[in-house]
């Protein structure tokens, strides 16, 4: 049976491959602002569960699919992908006062049955403040505006600003495959 992450995300893309996961992968292409939820968990399932509804339709074998969102939530506010430098800064500069709470949803669906689990984990990063030039370098790069709450503790632009974890960021994209 074959495995399609419902993904273009470099880092669900990698942490599988870390893994040593074998799949394919598929874009849903759906407006996720027109999903709207105020509680983080139940708005990430739900993105998650219209990914895999745009997808199915397009699988015609036996498979696995895999679709899967995250926001951040800090200082009690949702924080999306952000959509400009100066929201960038401003998620970053809030990370110096709160903790960042990423909140991931998975939904595992298998094609042949239409059979659905999924999964919703939590972890909390505490970050050191954020230097302007690394601030500065991260807009420049770009690939900030690809990440939920405009970072990616993997990223080694990061890495030196994370201050302590609690929980583990790949068990909200690993968990249920290994139920």
């Amino acid at each position: 049976m074959i495995i399609i992450l419902g993904s273009q995300s470099a880092s669900r893309k990698k942490i599988l491959e870390e893994h040593g996961v074998e799949f394919e992968t598929m874009s849903s292409d759906i407006n996720e602002k027109a999903i709207r939820n105020p509680d983080p968990g139940k708005l990430v399932l739900a993105l998650a569960h219209a990914k895999a509804d745009a997808l199915l339709p397009r699988i015609h074998e036996p498979a696995l699919l895999i679709t899967s969102d995250q926001v951040v939530v800090c200082n009690g506010e949702i924080l999306e992908k952000p959509e400009s430098a100066e929201e960038e800064r401003r998620f970053l500069h809030l990370y110096t006062d709160h903790p960042a709470q990423t909140v991931t949803s998975i939904v595992v669906t298998r094609t042949a049955t239409g059979m659905r689990k999924e999964a919703v984990d939590m972890s909390t990063v505490w970050f050191l403040p954020f230097p302007e030039d690394v601030i500065e370098r991260a807009i420049e790069e770009g690939k900030v505006f690809a990440w939920a709450g405009g970072y990616n503790i993997i990223d080694p632009l990061f890495i030196p600003h994370v201050k302590k974890i609690e929980g583990d960021p790949m068990e909200g994209i690993l968990g249920p495959l290994s139920k």
